[in-house]
């Protein structure tokens, strides 16, 4: 209980900077969604998917002939590669203030280097499967036996972050979307539920945070609904989360939860089931830029400090190793500016 205060600490003085609300109740499926306090006009959840293997093995029309049973103009949110403090935090801020949940899809060795990140997640309420233990780039080149350690190993590490204070849904999204055949039979055999998506937003890729909202609004409106793939380590995504939202809202667009057949996120008994922060007096992140010139030059800023801190996240974890040898942070900090990860 103690380690919980101290989170819903931290994440209070985050949702200070935005005058957020955060909800953690459960809901039933189906059940119309509850009010969000602080916030009348919230996006909020319209209701509550439950998916198991046995009847949805593969999801995501990116890749698949089938994708979860949504009505028109329905969005399941999902977020890959985190966490990644000070980003994951500020997304989980952006979603509180709308009474928003989402899912996501953690790499391994992510959540073993923040573990309290991964518990502030699943204390919220949202659904969180894994991504894998290292997300390597071509995970369709992995030889079966690699591919499978990828899966085994980075659910185990997810669930030892959780420490028994959120389940982790059986879904697991393959990196960079390589998919195989073999794999997925694995998969399948296993129970879990294997995750592409209906469409993305271009968010790992050097755009700015208004791009990043066009492009996700616009595939929508031109699907009609759809799981949307977002990543929760960018900079530019904890940018546009607060006025994709508001945006999503603004077209119609509901938000649907999807929760592990048999099993909801609910808070533990004890907990507050909402928290209410007051809006600070000046402006504070995320926030909406006045023109893009502005919101180009923050995100120049913002961007190498958040390459850096996903490599020296990584190497915090379990370290590269070369010959043998730990390669120092600070070598992997000097190479942030190098690529982006999806």
């Amino acid at each position: 209980m103690v380690l919980q205060r101290k989170l819903y600490c931290v994440f209070a003085l985050v949702v200070c900077a935005f005058g957020c609300v955060m909800g953690t109740g459960a809901m039933a499926a189906d059940a119309a969604p509850p009010s969000c306090p602080g916030n009348p006009d919230a996006l909020g959840v319209s209701r509550v998917i439950k998916v198991g293997p046995d009847e949805y093995a593969r999801l995501g029309l990116m890749q698949y002939r089938h994708t979860l049973p949504l009505n028109d103009h329905e969005v399941v949110l999902t977020f890959d590669d985190g966490p990644l403090p000070p980003y994951t935090t500020r997304v989980l801020a952006a979603l509180s203030h709308e009474c928003v949940k989402a899912t996501f899809f953690m790499v391994g060795r992510m959540a073993a280097a923040y573990p309290k990140e991964v518990r502030l997640v699943a204390s919220m309420g949202h659904t969180i499967g894994s991504h894998s233990q290292n997300h390597p780039l071509h995970f369709n080149a992995l030889s079966e036996a690699a591919a499978e350690r990828e899966l085994v190993t980075g659910m185990q590490s997810v669930k030892t972050a959780l420490a028994g204070d959120g389940a982790l849904a059986p879904f697991f999204r393959v990196p960079g979307l390589g998919r195989t055949k073999a794999f997925e039979k694995f998969a399948q055999s296993d129970g879990v539920v294997v995750w592409s998506a209906d469409t993305v937003a271009d968010d790992w890729t050097p755009i700015s945070a208004s791009q990043v909202v066009h492009r996700a609004v616009s595939r929508l409106e031109a699907k009609g609904k759809g799981i949307l793939l977002l990543h929760d380590i960018q900079a530019r995504t904890a940018l546009a989360l607060p006025v994709l939202l508001r945006e999503l809202k603004a077209h119609g667009f509901k938000i649907v939860q999807v929760v592990p057949d048999g099993v909801a996120p609910v808070p533990k008994p004890g907990e507050p089931g909402v928290m209410v922060a007051s809006a600070p007096a000046k402006p504070a992140w995320p926030r909406v830029f006045a023109n893009e010139t502005e919101m180009l030059s923050a995100l120049a800023k913002q961007q190498a400090d958040a390459r850096a801190a996903y490599l020296i996240g990584l190497a915090r974890s379990h370290g590269d190793r070369k010959s043998g040898r730990r390669v120092h942070t600070a070598t992997l900090a000097k190479g942030a500016h190098r690529g982006t990860v999806q």
